[in-house]
């Protein structure tokens, strides 16, 4: 039996395989085609910011693009854990330092000025 001939070439079938879910295969392929698109934004001001495309490609939508680098295992999904209470103890002094470290500075401009 021959299989069917589809409009989405890499097939949702084997993408649902490497994302493990649908919803990662949105999240993931929704976020890597916002990047791609603001590479291509960028290139003309040449501010680089954004990783290019992870391959060569005909398509010209970043989610084609995006669903061709999950195809090839250029871009794969990871997954994140929740940060323990040490280390959002941490992140916490860490901005309040940061803050201080805001506020100083602002007087001793206020200061001199």
């Amino acid at each position: 039996m021959k299989g069917h001939d589809t409009m989405i070439t890499p097939e949702i079938e084997g993408l649902l395989d490497r994302a493990e879910s649908k919803f990662r295969l949105v999240a993931l392929s929704s976020q890597r085609a916002r990047q791609i698109n603001s590479y291509f934004n960028q290139l003309g001001e040449g501010l680089g910011a954004s990783i290019p495309p992870q391959l060569p490609s005909t398509a010209r939508k970043p989610l084609s693009i995006a669903f061709e680098e999950i195809s090839a295992d250029k871009i794969i999904p990871v997954e994140v854990s929740e940060p323990s209470e040490e280390e959002l103890k941490l992140i916490e002094a860490m901005e309040e330092s940061e803050l201080e470290e805001d506020v100083e500075s602002e007087e001793t401009s206020d200061e001199s000025a």
